[in-house]
């Protein structure tokens, strides 16, 4: 998602979908100290990710060909970020920097010739990982435990129109497991259906488990009764439903600095955004 305050929706969405976040930091003067600053855009992005669940986290230092390939920037760069994403949560042990240029593509996929003194990224984590590459920092990131026995839960992301087929969700399975024939409820919006066929990348699935990101076809559901930040459950096994109280980790961004009455804010659960009173 593009750091700009206008998109943080959009990356709220699709970061508490994802299994590992990777942070993109402007290395040129000025433009770092923009995105580590009190109010900037690379700090806020951090927090969200830990925030939202995401625990892994990979830093690619892009634009590196602006400074000339500076070790020292690079440095300076990693000192000043693995500070902060330390105060967010993460270990910056288990967090790979990567010195890459975007537009040139040095190390996004082969190990570049321009920054001689780079030997490499480290991740201490249990399964020690080491590379040069981007790719290779994706490829070693951990594959989490997916709770595929506990009941189905798929906050949906979007509800499409789509002709000739009918009303398809979309979303990432969280928990349990999600199968044609099963009958779903979704909730709050109180729909209950069948589900006829489970799609991923354009092909049909067998059934659709924890991480996966799935479209579903429901039979005699419209569009207009169910909609993005809806969860879907299994309607014979624990399905979602209200609850008359919850423990939640709350972060407040941009806290007016006294919340009194008529405070308005907006509330973003998983894939929902929504405002509250």
């Amino acid at each position: 998602a593009p750091g700009h305050r206008d998109f943080i929706k959009n990356m709220i969405t699709g970061t508490s979908q994802a299994d590992c976040a990777i942070l993109i930091i402007a290395a040129g003067t000025g433009e770092f100290e923009a995105g580590i600053s009190k109010d900037g855009q690379t700090r806020e992005h951090a927090l969200l990710a830990y925030t939202l669940g995401v625990k892994q986290l990979i830093v690619a230092i892009n634009k590196m060909d602006t400074t000339k390939w500076s070790e020292d920037r690079f440095q300076e760069i990693i000192k000043e970020t693995s500070n902060y994403i330390k105060k967010v949560g993460y270990n910056p042990k288990h967090v790979p920097f990567v010195p890459i240029s975007g537009f040139n593509g040095d190390n996004m996929i082969e190990p570049s010739s321009n920054c001689p003194w780079y030997k490499g990224w480290e991740k201490e984590t249990k399964a020690k990982a080491t590379g040069k590459t981007l790719l290779e920092a994706i490829d070693a990131i951990d594959t989490p435990t997916r709770p595929s026995d506990k009941p189905l839960r798929l906050p949906l992301q979007d509800v499409y129109k789509i002709g000739g087929i009918g009303t398809v969700p979309v979303g990432r399975v969280e928990t349990g497991v999600i199968k044609a024939g099963m009958v779903v409820t979704f909730a709050p919006a109180g729909v209950t259906t069948e589900v006829k066929s489970v799609e991923m990348h354009h092909e049909q699935l067998t059934e659709g488990v924890p991480g996966d990101n799935v479209g579903f076809n429901v039979k005699n559901v419209s569009v207009k009764e169910i909609r993005r930040g809806n969860v879907a459950g299994d309607s014979k096994n624990d399905p979602p439903k209200g609850a008359d109280s919850f423990n939640a980790q709350v972060i407040v961004l941009n806290h007016p600095g006294q919340v009194g009455a008529g405070y308005a804010p907006i509330l973003d659960c998983h894939t929902a955004h929504i405002a509250c009173k």
